[in-house]
């Protein structure tokens, strides 16, 4: 299983996109699909704020606040995602690292990246969603995917689980569109908890997604009650169209 991700996010100028986008496609991905344990990679496109405004109904319409430290990278344009059997497979050597040891060529193309931010998360839970039976690429990276990340008081936490597991990842694992929902937890990074999303198409997950607290209205205070609790990262929730992707 594909229990650890590695996650960038970052931004890029508009010149030079196109020899990048091949670099990062035909050179870099494929040199870090040959470490151990990596399982696959996915790169994609966000959609920004302004474009998801103009949706009938925002995906990313309940995150009450951001990070105002601007330490904190904040680039948003795209995220790369590896995923591998756990996260020890991205710790020797460690991105960084593996990154400062690339030739000329490859810390050239990385150089392009400005407001780059780098997690690597644990799996602790995931569901299945209907539209997993339909789902022809087995566990590469859905089409599109919608991933927060966020921090919150530790005293919220336990409530926070609870409302996870018993809320919205059960309203998922119901959902139209739906094809997986991972809880996930920092080893590295800023956010400490991140929630990924995976959909069928991006028209799927505008139409419903929206629909989360239909079935239990009833439990709408639960939910905002955490929500206002947590503080995102810069960007976050970050919605996203997959560009290319590969897998071992």
């Amino acid at each position: 299983m594909d229990r650890g991700l590695w996650v960038t996010w970052y931004d890029l100028p508009k010149d030079g996109r196109a020899a990048y986008f091949s670099w990062l496609q035909e050179t870099y991905m494929p040199a870090v699909l040959k470490r151990p344990g990596v399982l696959w990679g996915a790169h994609y496109e966000c959609i920004t704020e302004e474009a998801q405004a103009s949706t009938a109904k925002a995906p990313t319409d309940n995150v009450a606040g951001r990070a105002d430290d601007t330490s904190i990278p904040a680039g948003k344009q795209f995220v790369l995602i590896f995923g591998g059997k756990d996260t020890h497979v991205f710790a020797n050597p460690v991105p960084s690292a593996f990154n400062a040891a690339l030739p000329d060529s490859g810390r050239k193309m990385l150089a392009l990246r400005s407001g780059e931010r780098m997690s690597i998360f644990a799996e602790g839970g995931r569901v299945e969603g209907p539209a997993l039976k339909n789902y022809k690429e087995g566990m590469l990276l859905a089409p599109c995917m919608q991933i927060g990340t966020y921090n919150c008081d530790y005293k919220i936490e336990e409530d926070m689980l609870a409302w996870y597991a018993q809320r919205r990842m059960a309203a998922l694992s119901e959902m139209t569109g739906c094809i997986r929902t991972r809880k996930l937890a920092a080893v590295a990074g800023w956010a400490k908890h991140s929630i990924l999303y995976e959909f069928e198409s991006l028209e799927a997950l505008n139409k419903y997604f929206p629909t989360r607290e239909d079935k239990h209205p009833e439990q709408q205070a639960w939910s905002k009650s955490i929500v206002k609790n947590l503080t995102h990262a810069p960007g976050s929730a970050n919605l996203g169209c997959r560009m290319f992707a590969m897998s071992n």
